[in-house]
């Protein structure tokens, strides 16, 4: 289920017709997938228009959480639009393809701000591979995961690599070789998803979450996000080390000193951000 805030929003466009929708409240960006014709697939256009909304004003310390979401459709995304993978399309095309796919997966994580991803259907190849690449997802119970690239002569590397760093070994490897899909529970449970609501219960799940991340401090998320990322491809002693020299760093940060000044005298905190 999808609605578009009609009133007290920015609203961002183009010269050209875009495939997303962009809107901004409160300190949330809506970037919404708008293609139902070719199932949301991640063409270089809507690649390029995520990209787009994507970084637009990253710094604007008013911007504090990215929701990734579709319209209404049974299917959040398809994955790439096979017709730039044909083979008249040459190599040139292909890898064009990979590196902006890239580029979009490497700004998501690089964002300050965290990007929440938002599923009602089904998230399939890089479709799978641009919500395994969120920091947290929140999905409807009909939704479902898939990365079927080997039934079409075309594995799912690039979206195993995301996928693989959310689940186990074997369920990657599962998911991967057979194609088959994951129930929205299945994907709860082997940590693909962060959580799974009922269909009407996904916007107030996804407004909570939001609620939640614009309550901190946006310089301390964005501290602890950027780390989060860094110690995931750390050893265990080398990431606690790093770890405790980042919490001595946000300890000396303005917000840091804030947050447990205002623990011990037991008031809510004045964030600077």
């Amino acid at each position: 289920m999808f609605r578009i805030f009609t009133s007290n929003f920015r609203h961002f466009s183009s010269a050209r017709s875009k495939l997303t929708l962009c809107t901004e409240k409160d300190g949330v960006r809506n970037i919404v997938l708008n293609n139902p014709k070719t199932r949301n697939s991640l063409s270089l256009e809507m690649m390029r228009d995520i990209l787009e909304d994507l970084t637009r004003n990253l710094e604007d310390k008013s911007l504090r959480v990215i929701v990734l979401s579709a319209v209404e459709s049974p299917v959040f995304s398809a994955g790439h639009n096979l017709k730039e993978l044909a083979p008249d399309m040459g190599e040139e095309v292909h890898k064009e393809v990979f590196r902006v796919a890239n580029e979009l997966m490497m700004a998501m994580i690089d964002a300050p701000v965290p990007i929440v991803g938002k599923v009602d259907g089904l998230a399939a190849a890089a479709g799978c591979q641009l919500i395994a690449n969120c920091d947290m997802v929140v999905c409807s119970s009909r939704s479902s995961f898939s990365t079927p690239g080997a039934a079409f002569g075309v594995f799912c590397s690039s979206p195993g690599v995301a996928v693989a760093r959310k689940v186990s070994r074997m369920k990657a490897a599962q998911m991967l070789f057979t194609g088959l899909p994951v129930s929205a529970q299945e994907a709860l449970s082997c940590g693909l998803v962060s959580s799974v609501v009922p269909q009407e219960d996904l916007d107030a799940e996804i407004e909570r979450i939001c609620q939640a991340i614009s309550s901190k401090s946006r310089s301390v998320i964005a501290l602890g996000k950027k780390f989060f990322h860094q110690q995931m491809e750390m050893g265990t002693k080398e990431a606690f080390v790093a770890a405790g020299n980042v919490m001595v760093r946000n300890l000396a940060e303005p917000d840091g000193q804030e947050g447990v000044k205002s623990f011990v005298e037991k008031r809510k905190p004045i964030w600077k951000h």
